[in-house]
């Protein structure tokens, strides 16, 4: 039988091989098999993705790849998510975030996972989109939500995450927010640099820390 290892594997290559149909048959492979969908998101779909978000911030690949990547990857995720919500959990409706790709950055599919994570952790997630202005999320600060997350795939947006820290200061409103970056750019070192409160690797991360920030 094929193991999960083997599973992620299938997983990353249907997706940079840009074949929605594949990636679909290996989401219904991993549940079939009974293996666990978070990992084949996470070390299979999500590396392939990052991938090709690498190739393409490296000009190999070209703006239709990135978009039928997504496509693709958005496909495995569509199939695994009623499983994934089998174990949706209930939190208290007051722990919002706000989450969008910023602004200039057009990738979403990073961003998409770990809304999906975090609805299905219980959270109630305000889904800004991709290509957000700041302003936007300064007013989803304004508006209550509890953590602005901002996820950026190219090293010439992810400067707009320091923008938005200096944005959320100046509309006196950073101390009662807190504030989550990602991005395959993105490190702990500069969530510390530019003074965010969480730094998330993977969409599992993103759920620990975010449960652990509002606790």
């Amino acid at each position: 039988m094929i193991t999960q290892d083997e599973l992620n594997q299938k997983g990353k290559d249907a997706v940079m091989d840009f074949e929605e149909e594949a990636v679909a048959e290996v989401a219904e492979e991993c549940i079939k098999l009974k293996l666990d969908p978070v990992s084949l998101i996470q070390n299979g779909f999500t590396v392939g993705m990052n991938e090709v978000g690498n190739q393409f911030e490296k000009g190999l690949v070209f703006l239709p790849h990135v978009i039928a990547a997504s496509e693709a990857m958005s496909a495995g995720v569509k199939v695994l998510t009623p499983e994934l919500e089998k174990s949706k959990t209930k939190l208290d409706a007051k722990e919002t975030v706000a989450i969008g790709t910023i602004e200039g950055d057009i990738h979403s599919i990073g961003k998409d996972i770990v809304a999906t994570m975090l609805k299905i952790a219980g959270f109630n997630v305000i889904d800004l989109g991709r290509d957000v202005p700041i302003n936007n999320y300064v007013q989803a600060a304004k508006d209550g939500a509890q953590i602005v997350a901002s996820s950026a795939l190219m090293t010439t947006t992810m400067v707009l995450q320091m923008k938005l820290e200096e944005q959320l200061k100046e509309a006196g409103i950073r101390d009662k927010v807190k504030t989550m970056v990602g991005g395959a750019p993105a490190t702990q070192d500069w969530a510390d640099k530019i003074g965010a409160d969480i730094y998330a690797e993977d969409a599992a991360e993103a759920v620990v820390k975010c449960k652990a920030i509002l606790t």
